[in-house]
């Protein structure tokens, strides 16, 4: 079944996960035209971009604003603003400036220096589930961990608060999970555990993200304000931790459905790297959800339709990747596939700037994994694991595994 996209009555969107190891079916035929209406989980209607070609321009394009706080303008949830904050300017060239100082931070040399640390804290943890009853939970016994305890390392935060700061990311990226007063406790919990933690680390400064974030809010002349400081942490916590789990969890247990295809990484784990984006491309971290933008004046787009001035928009990644003039049978998860510049990780001016970060991760757990354990299965069938739905990460819960 493929979506109506001549239908005046807007998609329901999030798209539904079915079957349950394959890209929505709702995404085949969508980009007959560059752009439908979708009804998000607010009930506001929004207009999503669908091709592309069209969506990668538009990531860079200054007609789209970030800064989404205005009247009138759709909103994900009606019970969260989730990434909604007036007081960040999510535009260029303010945007551009200060994720310019974030990214001096953020060096390829620090995450690389960090892929020993992922190793040993991989190993540690599929020590502890070798050793451990069968089956195992993937999620907790990896996924989850893993990423949570290299983001500690990355900022400088105290491991033994990661299951403080797990509750708390979980609830600011409800959709329509939790009521609205464990939405708002939540959001204002993890705004004042990073604003104490920013508070020791300015008086007692290390050799981490964190530390080095403060460092350029205090020495250059650009500089980030206090506010920034706080909300580049905020966002970087939440987006090297709780994302990366989730990929991790979903793509592994997609590919253990495909026995035929943790064979072949087996054989060759060379195919690592490309199997990671492969599922990157296909799964976009088990979720449908993607931030909104508004429409600063007309725009027209490839099919020569116009996106309305003042039109909320969702450029979807996830219906970029399935586009049949940019890949090869996209509904097929090909691991071999050696052109794959898929969109998971945005674009331009707005590339996620933890895309390396989370690739590593993916990495070495994807090759320790198959390599510790070459018989791991799914321990249940495919069609059990259930979705966490209502979040903004729709990932499986549990992924019970055996070997």
């Amino acid at each position: 079944m493929s979506a109506d996209t001549s239908a005046d009555t807007p998609i329901p969107y999030p798209f539904e996960w079915t079957p349950v190891m394959e890209v929505p079916e709702k995404l085949r035929g969508l980009r007959e035209r560059a752009q439908v209406d979708v009804r998000l989980p607010s009930g506001d209607t929004a207009v999503m971009v669908t091709r592309y070609k069209d969506v990668r321009s538009l990531f860079a394009d200054a007609r789209l604003s970030k800064n989404i706080a205005r009247p009138g303008m759709a909103r994900v949830s009606a019970d969260n603003d989730l990434f909604v904050d007036p007081k960040i300017d999510g535009d260029p060239p303010h945007h551009t400036a200060m994720r310019g100082l974030v990214t001096r931070a953020f060096t390829a040399r620090r995450i690389e220096l960090l892929r020993p640390f992922a190793q040993s804290v991989t190993d540690e943890l599929l020590d502890a589930m070798a050793d451990g009853p069968k089956p195992a939970e993937l999620n907790e016994a990896l996924a989850f961990p893993l990423p949570i305890l290299v983001i500690c390392k990355l900022l400088g935060v105290p491991p033994e608060d990661r299951d403080k700061f797990r509750r708390l990311v979980d609830g600011f990226l409800s959709v329509t999970k939790l009521p609205p007063a464990e939405v708002e406790e939540c959001r204002k919990g993890l705004w004042a555990y990073l604003a104490d933690l920013i508070a020791t680390k300015r008086k007692n400064p290390g050799d981490d993200l964190i530390g080095s974030l403060i460092k350029v809010r205090d020495e250059d002349e650009n500089r980030l304000s206090d506010y920034e400081l706080h909300h580049w942490t905020q966002s970087l916590l939440i987006a090297g931790y709780v994302t990366t789990a989730s990929q991790i969890g979903t793509g592994t247990a997609v590919l253990l459905h495909r026995r035929d295809l943790v064979e072949q990484v087996k054989a060759d784990p060379e195919l690592v790297p490309s199997t990671v984006e492969e599922l990157l491309r296909t799964q976009i971290m088990g979720s449908s959800i993607g931030t909104l933008r508004y429409a600063l004046t007309d725009i027209e787009l490839s099919d020569g339709s116009v996106i309305k001035e003042g039109t909320s928009v969702l450029l979807s990644e996830e219906s970029a990747n399935m586009d049949e003039t940019v890949f090869d049978d996209p509904f097929t998860i090909d691991i071999h596939r050696k052109e794959n510049h898929h969109m998971t990780f945005g674009a331009g001016i707005h590339y996620c700037v933890g895309a390396a970060l989370a690739r590593m991760e993916l990495q070495v757990a994807t090759e320790t994994l198959l390599r510790r354990f070459p018989d791991i299965r799914l321990a249940v069938p495919a069609r059990d694991l259930p979705r966490g739905l209502g979040g903004f990460m729709e990932g499986f819960t549990a992924i019970p595994v055996t070997w």
